[in-house]
């Protein structure tokens, strides 16, 4: 009568783990949320109910506790909507949980059970993929998701494709079951692989049309070669903006990991 899954809630802009509890027993039909859960994480209990029901599944007559731990962390967003009716599925034994360890979820459910994207599946993915897990999103996370490269991303259009991929590993055959996880998944959940990408650059100002500003272009060569921060102070048409737009000309491009910090923010 227990379900416990793995998910993500964000913390400016990192990840932090989740562990999304269900508990099922006796006594009068209820749901109840705790862990510090925001307004649209309270409201989940209407759409999970819906999408369960709706995707061909039996709703527990019971009540249901969910607890997200750690419980001092803020929870935020409709993410945790398909976690939440993953666990539920566990604790009623209508799923099992024995192939799970190793994948997380996120995503928010429509009442007909259909997976809608949510915010900040970058940074998700990023800490998805250095604790060494496979990470199930919806279908439109999928391109923002899998620009992390060490993150297995498995996009995913409605509840129903995630439950069913788990109910096939128990018919497949022992040579797919040594296969562990991934091979599971890829059974219905085709893992994404982002295609190729080209560098493309934002045009900007060129730094010689500046005339003058000698003391403001030697701040920014400075601050540029530096990594210092600048702040631009003066009345209005005295070349604030003009000399900002163009310190991104003179600056070398980025590694990997800054563009994907700064795409995170």
């Amino acid at each position: 009568m227990l379900g416990r899954v793995r998910s993500r809630t964000l913390s400016g802009i990192e990840a932090v783990k989740v562990a999304v509890e269900v508990h099922l027993h006796n006594g009068i039909p209820g749901f109840s949320i705790s862990g510090l859960p925001e307004a649209a994480v309270r409201e989940s209990r209407d759409r999970v109910k819906a999408a369960i029901v709706n995707s061909g599944f039996d709703y527990p007559d019971s009540k249901i506790i969910v607890n997200l731990a750690p419980a001092d962390v803020p929870k935020q967003g409709g993410r945790f909507d398909l976690p939440i009716a993953i666990a539920i599925l566990i604790a009623d034994e209508q799923l099992d949980a024995s192939h799970m360890a190793d994948v997380e979820f996120i995503g928010e459910l429509s009442l007909g059970g259909e997976l809608r994207e949510v915010a900040g599946a970058l940074p998700t993915a990023l800490a998805v993929g250095e604790a060494g897990h496979s990470l199930i999103v919806p279908a439109g996370n999928a391109e923002e998701a899998g620009l992390c490269r060490e993150c297995l991303v498995y996009p995913a259009k409605c509840l129903l494709d995630v439950v069913d991929h788990f109910v096939r590993f128990d018919a497949d055959t022992d040579a797919d079951a040594r296969c562990g996880t991934v091979a599971v998944i890829g059974n219905r959940l085709q893992l994404f692989r982002p295609g190729p990408r080209k560098l493309s650059l934002e045009p900007c100002g060129d730094m010689a049309d500046v005339k003058g500003h000698a003391q403001a272009r030697r701040a920014l060569e400075i601050a540029a070669c530096g990594m210092h921060n600048i702040l631009f102070v003066g009345p209005p048409g005295t070349g604030k903006s003009m000399l900002a737009s163009r310190l991104p000309g003179i600056l070398p491009l980025m590694t990997m990991q800054e563009a994907t910090e700064t795409a995170s923010v």
